[in-house]
């Protein structure tokens, strides 16, 4: 009897130390972790870039929608009748500027030609002012030549020297100089006045063309007004544009915040979504267990909702940095009193058979082969 007993007892001991060596030798030629979960980078919270009324709701929680769905809408009548309004006060300023330009214009031709008619007028008076003097001069010089043979011939005919015809012929030929002398003078006088309507006249267009400089001026202030309206109306194009809410890609509602009829504020979370086929499994991987843990290792993976299933996988990559270095408040070892951890490091897995049922956020249990 003690010998059975005996011989049984030798072999749960064998037993155990095969069990043990199994283990240990699976320990070693495997890294082994439950701290892993499902995870997508497809996950994203979607909102509004503008507040409003929310007045469509297209998903509930667990619907599946295609990329470039509608999902969601606000009311935006404020905004249409806002756009309106500044799209007429644009075409307004824009019919101001038209009938301002086509002024300018008019303005600007009518100023040039009267002015260059006033330089030809300037031009033509001082031509015949120049040459009238010439003649003018020429013709005073006769007349004193006259005037000194009038007054010689009257005193040769008193001595009864020349006849009577020919001092009346002299008399004639003065006074006919002698008014045509006054008619030049008067001409003359007309020309100078004329000269001086040109130089009036040139100096008039020359003031009113500080009205086109106030024209240009009102036609300046009005296109400024046109630049601001314009950028009023791309601002409100994008907030109606962002009134609507499109689904970025092929996916399922994960959560959904709000209910219809709510007034939301800019940038509140109306759904979160997912995409069910770009899913990885996260490992927290203690540092003791990285040696011969490499990129493209295989790894076995279980979730811990279905327990009866085998998925596998490959090691993608493995953060460079562990899971505390980017923790909000970090150990205090200033003193150089610390009790020293493992450190965790974030072992990133693709997974090559995944199901339509697995959800972002599973837990999971993995086993990467060395």
């Amino acid at each position: 009897m003690k010998k059975v007993a005996t011989a049984f007892l030798l072999l749960v001991i064998a037993i155990l130390l095969v069990f043990a060596y199994r283990y240990v030798d699976f320990r070693k030629k495997n890294a082994v972790s439950d701290a892993a979960f499902i995870r997508s980078d497809s996950l994203q919270t979607l909102s509004f870039k503008v507040g409003g009324k929310l007045v469509w709701l297209a998903k509930q929680e667990g619907e599946r929608f295609t990329k470039g769905e509608l999902l969601a809408k606000l009311d935006s009548k404020d905004l249409q009748t806002a756009l309106k309004k500044a799209k007429e006060e644009l075409a307004s300023i824009e019919q101001k500027i038209g009938a301002l330009l086509i002024k300018k214009e008019r303005v600007a031709k009518e100023l040039a030609i009267k002015k260059e008619l006033a330089k030809l007028q300037k031009q033509k008076s001082k031509s015949m002012i120049l040459a009238m003097e010439y003649q003018l001069a020429s013709k005073r010089a006769k007349f004193d030549q006259l005037r000194r043979d009038l007054a010689r011939t009257k005193r040769l005919y008193k001595k009864c020297l020349v006849q009577k015809e020919q001092l009346e012929k002299i008399q004639t030929n003065f006074t006919a100089l002698k008014e045509e002398i006054a008619a030049f003078a008067k001409k003359i006088e007309a020309a100078r006045s004329d000269l001086l309507k040109a130089k009036e006249q040139i100096s008039l267009m020359e003031a009113k063309m500080l009205l086109l400089k106030e024209l240009q001026k009102e036609i300046a202030s009005l296109q400024g007004k046109k630049g601001a309206l314009q950028a009023v109306i791309e601002d409100l194009k994008h907030k109606i544009s962002y009134c609507t809410l499109y689904a970025p890609c092929d996916g399922v509602v994960a959560k959904r915040y709000v209910n219809l009829n709510a007034v939301l504020k800019k940038g509140l979370p109306i759904y979160s979504v997912v995409d069910p086929n770009d899913l990885h499994v996260e490992v927290l991987l203690s540092e003791k267990k990285l040696q011969g843990v490499k990129v493209g290792n295989s790894v076995h993976i279980s979730v811990d909702a279905y327990p009866d299933r085998a998925y596998h996988g490959k090691v993608e990559s493995i953060l460079p940095a562990s899971a505390a270095t980017f923790s909000l408040v970090p150990r205090d070892i200033a003193s150089g009193e610390f009790t020293k951890l493992a450190q965790r490091f974030i072992v990133r897995i693709t997974i090559d058979n995944p199901t339509p049922d697995l959800r972002v956020g599973m837990g999971a249990g993995v086993v990467i082969k060395r």
